[in-house]
């Protein structure tokens, strides 16, 4: 069955995509980070009380190694991802003057290294099949920084870069 690995399946948005690609007959793999395996497995079952396939994957989306297991525990178990969807938000409001290294660092990690790693491992398994589709959502951030929001819209460019880079080298690869 093809699979679609929803990363940051959280109670809007990606809970959202989850379902909708549920429908369209694939099995979400939806991700969270462990904390929130309560919240993950809802939102599992209630795809599977609509009558459809899903699958929760907790995991720290920024640990490396996390992200490399999800991804092979995914294909092994579940099948092929033709679909993977990025939905970190990390839209936190911080002053600059009152912002510390750890808040940036942190958001930087959930919204643009995250991407990073879901976007490059989901894309090693894509290139060899020479087929897929890798989704990162926006924000408007990512082209207009608000006041209060430096980390947040510098992490969100982070990523809108990050994915104008891997469909220029994935596109003609078909992915």
């Amino acid at each position: 069955m093809a699979a679609a690995l929803i990363v940051g399946a959280g109670d809007a948005t990606g809970g959202a995509i989850a379902k909708a690609f549920a429908r369209e007959g694939y099995t979400a793999c939806v991700n969270r980070r462990a904390r929130n395996a309560d919240q993950l497995e809802a939102l599992v079952q209630s795809i599977h009380a609509e009558g459809y396939a899903a699958r929760a994957y907790p995991a720290d989306a920024r640990v490396e190694e996390e992200v490399v297991a999800m991804v092979d525990a995914i294909e092994r178990d579940v099948g092929p991802i033709e679909v993977a969807v990025f939905n970190i938000g990390a839209n936190v409001n911080f002053s600059i003057l009152d912002m510390t290294s750890q808040v940036y660092r942190k958001v930087w990690e959930m919204a643009a290294f995250a991407g990073f790693l879901m976007g490059r491992e989901a894309a090693r398994r894509m290139v060899e099949r020479q087929s897929g589709t890798i989704i990162f959502t926006g924000a408007t951030a990512s082209i207009r920084g608000g006041s209060g929001f430096s980390a947040f819209s510098s992490a969100k460019g982070a990523l809108r870069m990050l994915a104008q880079s891997m469909a220029r080298e994935l596109g003609p690869k078909n992915i």
